[in-house]
């Protein structure tokens, strides 16, 4: 039985998010990104097309290593500026039904007992359709920002992660136990106090009392995903994660981070196949190949090489300003994304870039690969990644929005459905069980939050 596909939009909440300079294109419409309308919209297309969830990035730091300047991001709108998408959830759950939405938080910036309430309070007014992209957050503009100095280096910052999941799963799982909230009318209870549970935690970095602020929500904990492909973030997936997001440029790439990862899963005692892998992938459909190839044409025009370079330089935290565009890019040690680097340079050693060519690269859809072709083409290649990298479904980048999600739901979704590899409805349930299945809402008892469902405090 062939593997179902699954499908994210991958976006931000900016005028540009991995396409650079495409927010200049007459047809898209990314200057509305601060509106509600241009949000609605998007949503319905694709519940329409029965995606499994858009997926924000998200972060606080500028893109200002090229050129050891802001002025290239603030200039060509590089994922600035660039808003809150908590904010969005409530109005797009209002306009579906079935959609997941998963929000990007950082461990370094978000106090943990403040951001356990709110994640509670979008799982409950979404009925469970909320997940949590998991990130440590390298840049230091972003930690200088709100008062912390300097960014802590790449391991330590996972260290720091580890510590800020135990005292979330503390929170969600421990903090209430189940039937806590009787709402008694009668017996004038609305939960028992002997079932409320305070949480008390004094780590290495973080130190707290208190009960959580929200009563358990559908699916408790939110669904969690995470995408740190270096040594340590596959060790911190392996542990945490149910959905890991790969972006890189190469099948060997991608392969080597699901076999490795997996490997890890089950070294935690958890089953390999239960967590998910997306992997970035940016589509150019038309109903020809003809009429994709001059959609990418057109695209090409309004690019820009900059933009890509400063994303690259931001990502890897190599200042590529200035560089020969025929030199090769070279490994070396930074305390950004380690992944990136190591994507493009010591993990596929048969593969040499040189700057030039990752400025071109990048400029369409980010650090994935790009699929340009007819529906029947782009079907054809997708499967053939699904089978050469072991990845369950992809996070779809764009060029124009929302012409991007609308073609792709138009022309490859059926195609994908004629085929058996695509879903044709919707299953009920929260986000964690239309992936996992009826009565899967809560994470499983092999996972590490389960261990905190005992009761490590006293009664309030």
């Amino acid at each position: 039985m062939p593997k179902e596909i699954r499908i994210n939009a991958f976006v931000t909440f900016a005028p540009s998010h991995l396409s650079p300079g495409l927010w200049k294109h007459p047809r898209d419409k990314s200057l509305q990104y601060h509106t509600l309308a241009y949000w609605t919209e998007l949503a319905q297309i694709a519940e329409r097309g029965l995606y499994d969830a858009l997926f924000w990035a998200d972060g606080i730091s500028t893109y200002s290593v090229y050129g050891n300047s802001h002025a290239p991001a603030i200039r060509g709108a590089l994922q600035f500026p660039r808003l809150d998408p908590l904010l969005l959830v409530s109005a797009m759950a209002q306009v579906t039904t079935h959609l997941g939405f998963a929000v990007t938080s950082s461990t370094t910036y978000e106090p943990p007992y403040q951001f356990a309430r709110r994640m509670s309070t979008l799982d409950h007014l979404t009925g469970g359709r909320v997940g949590w992209n998991i990130v440590t957050s390298f840049g230091s503009t972003g930690t200088k920002a709100v008062g912390l100095g300097d960014a802590r280096g790449h391991d330590e910052r996972y260290d720091v992660a580890d510590e800020y999941m135990e005292l979330l799963y503390k929170l969600w799982e421990g903090s209430w136990e189940d039937g806590a909230a009787v709402r008694d009318r009668a017996g004038q209870v609305f939960a028992d106090p002997g079932k409320v549970h305070e949480i008390h935690h004094d780590g290495k970095y973080f130190q707290m009392e208190g009960v959580h602020y929200s009563e358990p929500s559908p699916q408790r904990t939110p669904l969690l995903y995470q995408a740190g492909a270096s040594a340590r973030g596959k060790d911190f997936a392996a542990k945490h994660a149910e959905c890991v997001f790969i972006s890189a440029p190469s099948r060997k790439v991608i392969r080597d981070t699901v076999d490795d990862t997996r490997r890890r899963v089950a070294e935690q005692g958890r089953d390999p196949a239960s967590v998910l892998f997306f992997m970035l992938l940016t589509v150019i459909v038309g109903r020809t190949e003809e009429e994709a190839r001059a959609k990418l044409a057109d695209i090409e025009q309004h690019v820009s090489l900059e933009g890509a370079l400063a994303l690259f330089s931001r990502w890897t935290g190599v200042d590529l300003a200035g560089k020969d565009i025929d030199a090769p890019f070279t490994y070396e040690r930074s305390e950004a994304m380690q992944s990136t680097i190591e994507g493009f340079t010591i993990a596929d050693p048969d593969r040499v870039w040189t700057i030039g060519e990752l400025a071109r690269h990048n400029a369409i859809g980010g650090k994935g690969p790009v699929l340009v072709g007819s529906p029947e083409q782009v079907a054809d290649a997708m499967q053939a990644w699904i089978e050469d990298t072991g990845v369950d479904g992809f996070n779809l980048s764009y060029t124009i929005m929302p012409d991007s999600h609308r073609d792709f739901v138009d022309l490859v979704v059926p195609e994908l459905q004629r085929r058996g590899v695509y879903k044709t409805a919707y299953r009920p349930g929260t986000l964690r069980e239309k992936l996992y299945g009826a009565g899967r809402a809560l994470l499983g008892d092999e996972h590490v939050a389960a261990s905190h469902r005992t009761r490590e405090a006293e009664t309030v």
